[in-house]
């Protein structure tokens, strides 16, 4: 299929693209790697009349750490974030997350920022970050403001952006020292979109009680999602034993979307057993859980 008409537009500034939202406002889409809004264009799921595409603006890309954050251009590519050795030696989770994102031609051409603003509820990145309480600096012509990911996802592939806003930049605190951090995916094979899964952060006081826990649930509701009932049962218990009691409390409520795939239940199910290994794994890695525990 072929995407309706529009008015293409390709600025090489920051300053250019905002000036082009502020003028078109509804009517703009703003294109970064295309992954996912190409296909929703060919499918006429998405109508702009106006296309702005950011990919000359080489001010939004790049990767650093600053007083400890962690800041990630909009506009960085995926494949450059997996390749990174400060992010995978400081913030495995995002690494492990991006392994299950996609294929490599799909991370080489998609973005960091495209992916948080398409807020998919099955893709890694948008769970990941709420999970590290990531924050995400908008700009417009009226000025700049910074959005907790607890408040920029609002529902299904719908965020808090203004129509004249544009995302340029995540920003990821540091870890706790000693913390351990986990993801976990079921899907048909590799690449596919995900059946459900889990993101996991722990911090254990060294012998194996539980003193902080953040666990994100992947395809579970319209955005990604908190489990705040698994993570209250978490602190301070003993993390190895908790495990299956914080994975039901982790699904309690929640009605993931089925399909032919699989159905609503199917899903609960699956992203139960994703939390419990998540968990279990995530302990591991603080030392919190014993030698063997079972991830089954």
């Amino acid at each position: 299929m072929k995407p309706p008409a529009f008015d293409y537009h390709d600025p090489n500034s920051v300053e250019g693209a905002l000036e082009l939202l502020a003028e078109h406002g509804d009517e703009a889409k703003v294109l970064a790697g295309g992954q996912s809004l190409v296909p929703l264009l060919n499918f006429r799921l998405a109508r702009p009349e106006h296309l702005i595409d950011i990919n000359r603006v080489g001010e939004l890309a790049g990767i650093s750490r600053e007083g400890g954050v962690l800041r990630i251009g909009a506009m960085t590519r995926q494949s450059t974030m997996e390749r990174s050795q400060l992010v995978a030696g400081n913030w495995p989770l995002l690494a492990e997350a991006l392994s299950y994102v996609a294929h490599a031609q799909i991370r080489n051409r998609g973005t960091v920022g495209g992916s948080v603003a398409h807020a998919d509820p099955a893709a890694e990145l948008p769970v990941a970050l709420l999970t590290l309480d990531a924050s995400f600096l908008v700009r417009s012509r009226r000025g700049e403001r910074r959005i907790p990911a607890s408040d920029f996802f609002v529902t299904h592939l719908t965020t808090a952006l203004q129509p004249d806003e544009m995302l340029v930049e995540i920003a990821v605190p540091p870890p706790a020292a000693g913390s351990g951090s986990a993801f976990t995916e079921f899907s048909r094979r590799h690449g596919d979109f995900a059946l459900g899964g889990a993101s996991v952060v722990l911090e254990s006081d060294g012998a194996g009680i539980c003193t902080s826990a953040a666990v994100g649930l992947l395809a579970a509701a319209p955005t990604p999602l908190r489990a705040a009932a698994a993570e209250r049962e978490l602190v301070g218990s003993k993390i190895d034993g908790e495990a299956a009691a914080a994975a039901s409390k982790a699904v309690e409520g929640i009605e993931p979307t089925g399909d032919i795939h699989g159905s609503s239940e199917y899903r609960k199910g699956v992203i139960e057993v994703m939390v419990r290994r998540a968990i279990i794994a995530a302990a591991k890695r603080t030392g919190g859980a014993p030698a063997g525990a079972s991830q089954n």
